[in-house]
């Protein structure tokens, strides 16, 4: 039995997996951690291993705690992951990324992929039928894009992310959601093209915090997949043991 501890900028992720399945997912913040990890322990005694990954700052002490019961992976540029990784700056690349194409080499062996995450960023990974992972996009994410609009002028608004009623905007607010939501999906859209170009049959990964807005407007056809990343972390996991 896995634990698998996804460290955002925010937020923590705490899951439980057994024989590659989600049996237990918690989010937490980074104060609560300890308590919650605990708690855990106490839920999961089977619990034998775990993998930590930080995009974020993941404090001394829970790391301490985790230690003191599991034995503990922590994910970074060199631990051994299930592809080739093409990428000319490796060490760059962030531990979220490796994750999803993880996720991807081991559940879709063979086959080109392309992984969209809709999170604080929006970030497009391409894995080859090869097992070769050539690398991808970033842009801003959908909340970003509100907060961009909302500090970069005087006069509009911070909203939150809703999906238009309309194409068209009728208020400054409607044009807001309209030009965000879809100048996003026109973006998925066209990187899928541009894949296409060049990889005519590949399969299309959504995951990440906004998926669900967005998986009912992209036109192509898609896998929309919530907790891929937590999977690729699991499959590292064992990669490694």
């Amino acid at each position: 039995m896995n634990l698998i501890v996804d460290v955002g900028n925010t937020r923590i992720k705490l899951a439980v997996f057994e024989q590659s399945e989600l049996v237990y997912l918690m989010r937490t913040s980074k104060d609560e951690v300890v308590e919650a990890l605990e708690t855990l322990f106490k839920d999961f005694p089977k619990l034998e291993k775990s993998i930590v990954s930080s995009v974020g700052n993941f404090p001394e002490a829970a790391l301490q705690v985790l230690q003191n019961k599991l034995e503990v992976l922590q994910l970074t540029k060199e631990t051994l992951v299930p592809f080739t990784n093409k990428y000319t700056t490796p060490k760059t690349l962030g531990v979220d990324r490796i994750a999803l194409v993880s996720a991807a080499a081991i559940q879709y062996p063979e086959k080109n992929v392309l992984v969209v995450d809709a999170g604080s960023c929006i970030t497009y990974d391409f894995l080859t039928a090869h097992n070769a992972y050539v690398g991808g996009g970033i842009s801003p994410g959908i909340l970003m894009r509100y907060k961009a609009l909302h500090t970069f002028t005087e006069n509009l608004p911070l909203l939150s992310p809703t999906r238009p009623a309309n194409t068209i905007g009728d208020t400054t607010e409607n044009s807001m959601h309209s030009g965000v939501f879809l100048g996003v999906v026109n973006e998925i859209n066209g990187f899928i093209d541009f894949y296409r170009e060049k990889y005519p049959d590949f399969t299309i990964i959504l995951t990440g915090g906004d998926a669900h807005l967005l998986r009912d407007s992209l036109k192509n056809s898609i896998f929309a997949i919530p907790n891929f990343l937590l999977e690729g972390l699991d499959h590292i996991l064992e990669h490694n043991t």
